[in-house]
């Protein structure tokens, strides 16, 4: 009897909480399908075991239909980029537009040359803290593209500059991003 008295308090004290941060989502708004998969899908794509600095994913979400962009080292990163997304609710369709870099030692040289150009410069060594580095190097056939986000204009000048030192180099496309500060 003791008990049964303590499994039933157990389970309405549980039923409780369960339902209070119901109640508190409730309050605050109706949630948004649209930014939860594009959120579900952005956190996929930075989980995948292969994606380094010297790839850049993007993509668009239109009503279900995922656009898959960008550029990636490994041509096993490109199919594992589309299956990886197909597996998320609410994903109708995958059109994947990933190009793989050609194998090209050339470009290998290029991209540890400019990763050490640019991380191992001391104001922008903060950008390669935490698991996934803020500005991607990518390399094709001697032409660097720099995509990422940078906290100020003077960093993503820098970047440039430290990148278009490297030698080989062709040119540098410069595409970082500044953060957006909302107050």
């Amino acid at each position: 009897m003791k008990h049964n008295i303590a499994r039933q308090l157990t389970l309405g004290i549980a039923a409780v909480l369960l339902a209070a941060p119901l109640t508190l989502s409730a309050a605050t708004g109706a949630p948004n399908p649209g930014k939860d998969l594009t959120e579900k899908i952005r956190h996929e794509l930075i989980m995948l075991p292969w994606y380094g600095v010297f790839d850049n994913l993007s993509y668009q979400v239109n009503e279900g239909k995922v656009t898959l962009s960008g550029q990636v080292t490994r041509p096993t990163l490109k199919s594992d980029a589309e299956n990886v997304v197909k597996r998320i609710a609410g994903v109708a369709s995958v059109e994947n537009n990933i190009d793989v870099l050609p194998l090209s030692p050339f470009d290998d040289s290029i991209r540890i040359g400019v990763l050490r150009a640019v991380y191992g410069y001391p104001t922008l060594q903060r950008y390669a803290m935490g698991t996934q580095n803020s500005i991607r190097i990518i390399v094709n056939n001697g032409h660097v593209t720099l995509e990422g986000v940078v906290a100020n204009e003077t960093d993503r000048n820098v970047a440039n500059l430290r990148a278009n030192g490297v030698s080989g180099v062709f040119g540098v496309t410069n595409n970082l991003r500044l953060e957006s500060k909302t107050s």
